[in-house]
């Protein structure tokens, strides 16, 4: 006797609902594996470009203050692209400093101390043009400000 035969009648087709739906769930995880690789990726937030960052913070504030923003960055952009560039040739010079063989501990303490100060110029450039449009717009589009970057997660200061 054969244990098909010692199954009751009703367990017999069992085997290939078993099979059907073995099927289908291995197709339900191709599928989910396919779309994982064929999706967009998710947008980024952070470019290195101070320009294209705020054109991302002019889309999330209110028409009016989007204008606003727009019109103190473009008023002020031959400072911020002097101090941008000043910043990103300071990162890359130490890039190239830590190339040089033989490696010269002066020259790499010499590139940074220039970025820190490139670095603190563009902050305070850039900050100081933030600080006049803060004046000039709404009180939501101060809120937007304060939020950025949209889904920022709050922190132990936020009264939210």
């Amino acid at each position: 006797m054969s244990i098909a035969q010692a199954l009751p009648r009703a367990t017999q087709g069992s085997p290939r609902w078993l099979l059907l739906g073995s099927l289908a769930l291995n197709l339900f995880f191709v599928g989910v594996a396919l779309a994982m690789i064929f999706r967009a990726p998710a947008p980024s937030y952070w470019d290195p470009n101070v320009f294209v960052r705020v054109e991302r913070l002019a889309a999330t504030l209110p028409p009016a203050d989007a204008d606003i923003l727009r019109t103190q960055i473009s008023a002020n952009h031959t400072a911020i692209d002097e101090a941008q560039t000043k910043y990103h040739s300071a990162r890359q010079h130490i890039h190239e400093v830590l190339r040089q063989e033989p490696f010269d501990v002066e020259a790499m303490r010499a590139a940074t101390a220039q970025t820190r100060a490139a670095r603190l110029n563009f902050d305070q450039t850039i900050q100081g043009v933030f600080a006049d449009i803060a004046a000039k717009i709404t009180p939501a589009g101060r809120q937007a400000l304060a939020n950025w970057p949209p889904g920022r997660r709050k922190t132990a200061g936020d009264k939210r």
